[in-house]
């Protein structure tokens, strides 16, 4: 079962997923990479922890003289400010700390802190704690210019902020491309075929089996391609069939015409020919407009027991048959809600149909029962039936069997489905006990 405006949902869903995806890049993952930008390398880290040890073994081995020449060669040598203080921020040198010296105390980092310059543009101080007596002393020195992270360049914020998002949205366009415009080409496509008379592509299109909107407007479009393929095709099988049986009985009536007949057999022979003619016609019209026009038929409760009865008065007449070989075992309720002229002229078909194919002392026989609010009419005959595997080629228009006894055209079988089908109800053919039945299921009154 589709979903209510599922297209909605999923651009929806598709939207929500890429804002949700863009605030992650720029917050988290943009935040992520500016902070590691301003964090120390292992190296360096390793390198300044070195320098505390060395602070640390000169202070056991030399006490405060050597601590303080240890720290002006330091700064000499890296061009940098360096301090070794005890536990209470005092000099472990024989120089006090200035109070300027002993601000700098105040802004001390640890080496695993991120790494950036000051407000006034100050390299940042950095305090290490001597690695084996760290209660004791540390060593605090104002990072040098060369240790300092780059931090987050124009060309990483550049990458993080403008070219990430900028590939995310186009990703997102390709995406919203692919869901909507190639569905639409493809459609666009087929209608281009339909419009050049391709009526050879009938594969079905893959849009159509989508669960939203294009699919559903897929499948309309499949519809009316299949309804207008189907169409033009019965409208040049019309043509060529009307054109062959209509050629033959000209032909029968310039040959009769010519033979020098008696007056009175070449009338019968004409009226016989003209009536052929007239009912292929007729029969041919009716198809076209039933299968064209699909015009909304006004149902009303009809007693089927009474058509039926009506009906096999007319055609006890032209065939001669006797009643007993006509049964109806049709309950007294059997009323359904059908159009009575369209209802009556199926089975007249169905029932002409019977009586053609029934050998000599065959019967006809009408049936029906009710099944969840519809009648299931069933009429079937004694005939030689036909295989399963024509059952349904027996409802194409102009469809005529190997083998088919009598003069008709192959219509009445597909205007009594078009009629039926019309009415809300449907026939369909199926092996009889002894014969062909024919199935009609149609709402009850």
């Amino acid at each position: 079962m589709r979903l209510r405006h599922s297209l909605l949902w999923k651009l929806a869903l598709l939207q929500a997923g890429f804002c949700l995806l863009l605030v992650w890049l720029v917050w988290f993952w943009g935040l992520h990479v500016e902070r590691r930008t301003y964090f120390l390398d292992r190296a360096d880290q390793d390198r300044l922890a070195q320098y505390a040890a060395q602070a640390e073994q000169v202070w056991r081995d030399a006490g405060r003289v050597g601590v303080e020449q240890w720290r002006r060669a330091f700064e000499a040598e890296h061009q940098t400010w360096a301090a070794v203080i005890d536990g209470h921020l005092q000099s472990l040198g024989t120089t006090p700390l200035t109070l300027e010296e002993s601000a700098h105390l105040t802004f001390m980092r640890k080496l695993n802190w991120p790494m950036s310059r000051r407000l006034d543009d100050d390299l940042p101080y950095v305090s290490i704690a001597f690695p084996e007596q760290s209660e004791r002393g540390r060593l605090v020195l104002q990072l040098p210019e060369q240790l300092l992270p780059a931090g987050l360049t124009p060309w990483t914020h550049l990458v993080t902020h403008g070219a990430v998002p900028v590939l995310l949205a186009a990703l997102l366009g390709l995406l919203l491309y692919r869901h909507l415009v190639v569905p639409l080409n493809d459609l666009r496509e087929r209608a281009n075929a339909l419009r050049a008379d391709d009526l050879d592509s009938v594969d079905t299109s893959t849009v159509a089996r989508r669960r939203d909107e294009l699919g559903e407007l897929a499948q309309a479009y499949e519809h009316m391609a299949e309804r207008v393929r189907q169409s033009l095709q019965q409208q040049r099988q019309l043509l060529r069939t009307l054109s062959h049986e209509m050629r033959t009985p000209l032909v029968r009536l310039r040959v009769a015409s010519e033979s020098g007949l008696p007056g009175e057999q070449l009338q019968q022979r004409v009226a016989r020919e003209i009536d052929d003619m007239q009912r292929l016609v007729e029969d041919a019209l009716d198809l076209a407009w039933l299968d064209t026009e699909r015009p909304e038929l006004a149902c009303e409760a009809v007693d089927v027991r009474s058509v039926w009865e009506a009906l096999v008065q007319d055609v006890m007449f032209e065939s001669q048959w006797p009643a007993q070989r006509f049964r109806c075992d049709l309950p007294e309720n059997c009323v359904v809600s059908a159009h009575l002229n369209s209802l009556a002229q199926a089975l007249e078909n169905v029932l002409r149909n019977a009586v053609r194919h029934s050998p000599a002392g065959g019967a006809v026989t009408l049936t029906g029962q009710l099944e969840d609010g519809r009648w299931l009419l069933c009429v079937e005959d004694q005939g030689p039936g036909v295989d399963e595997a024509d059952l349904e080629r027996i409802f194409e228009p102009f469809r005529r069997l190997d083998g088919a006894v009598g003069k008709g055209f192959g219509l009445g079988l597909s205007i009594a489905r078009r009629g039926i089908e019309l009415q809300g109800g449907q026939l369909w053919a199926s092996g009889g006990e002894a014969g062909l039945r024919m199935n009609m299921l149609l709402m009850a009154a």
